[in-house]
């Protein structure tokens, strides 16, 4: 069986720590370079939850996209829900590690499996990386679909591969209209919208897009008239943790490890429920 070190390398090398983001906070968490790693289990979120699966399921590694603290701490003190996290690895013998937006930009990414999940090719990406000359790399994807959708059906489509939420599929746009090519964007997608415009695609599906932005890009009717889908943050993200098992599954066959590794299919995105308005909107309230 490998140790933690050997398992890091591997995923250093599919997901290198020096292509994020410079602000992001990727890596090892905790854990012993020495110890030995039999059990994997894939996540987004490090939250108490996830860990509590690990620990459960008799994982040494827990691998999450979203790191556990993406800004400095001076603290793991248990009174706090990150330190409880902390004491309950350490406690227990699990490491983690991180892989967000060296996750976001790798061929595959994040991205990719986004895609995937929706029946989408993939034909380049939208922000490419300057760094990769084959031009594989980089953040989002512009992607075809089979054969043209509604945007209602693609939406429905959406709504129907993606992992359930409270959200759902959001839109603006006009449901009618036909999406041939699309960008999608696992995460966070609202800062690419003016990458989104210059790909000159039908439909854009994201994640966490904020009032102004979309209410700004769709109201540029003359030069944007395609449509916005705006799916919850974690299903967008959670089709990455099976791609990405697979990835550690195939190496860890190439090397005769042994590892038996886990997908968590935990729900952690933090909206519970959702209450919808009426079919036909009657305004705002006097």
């Amino acid at each position: 069986m490998p140790r933690l070190s050997e398992v890091i390398a591997a995923l250093d090398v599919l997901w290198p720590p020096e292509r994020a983001e410079g602000w992001d906070a990727v890596g090892t968490v905790c854990g012993d370079p020495g110890q030995d790693v039999t059990r994997v289990l894939f996540a987004v979120d490090p939250v108490q939850e996830i860990v509590d699966e690990a620990v459960k399921l008799g994982a040494d590694l827990l691998v999450t996209h979203h790191p556990l603290y993406l800004r400095g701490t001076t603290t793991v003190a248990a009174d706090h829900f990150k330190g409880r996290v902390v004491h309950t690895l350490i406690k227990h013998d699990v490491a983690l590690h991180v892989a967000h937006t060296n996750a976001d930009r790798a061929d595959p990414g994040v991205s990719d499996a986004l895609a995937g999940a929706l029946d989408l090719r993939v034909v380049r990406p939208l922000v490419p990386d300057p760094s990769d000359p084959e031009g594989r790399r980089g953040l989002g994807r512009v992607c075809e679909l089979d054969h043209p959708l509604t945007v209602r059906d693609f939406a429905a489509r959406a709504a129907e591969r993606l992992p359930a939420t409270a959200q759902g599929i959001r839109v603006a746009g006009d449901p009618e209209a036909l999406v041939r090519t699309v960008a999608v964007s696992g995460g966070s997608g609202d800062s690419l919208l003016d990458d989104v415009r210059a790909a000159g695609v039908d439909a854009f599906l994201t994640a966490d897009l904020r009032h102004h932005p979309a209410s700004e890009f769709v109201a540029d009717r003359a030069h944007s008239p395609l449509a916005l889908l705006d799916a919850a943050h974690w299903a967008t993200e959670w089709p990455w943790c099976e791609l990405a098992a697979a990835q550690l599954d195939e190496i860890s066959d190439r090397h005769g490890w042994g590892l038996r590794v886990h997908v968590s299919k935990t729900v952690t995105d933090p909206w519970t429920a959702h209450a919808a308005s009426p079919l036909t909107p009657a305004g705002a309230p006097n």
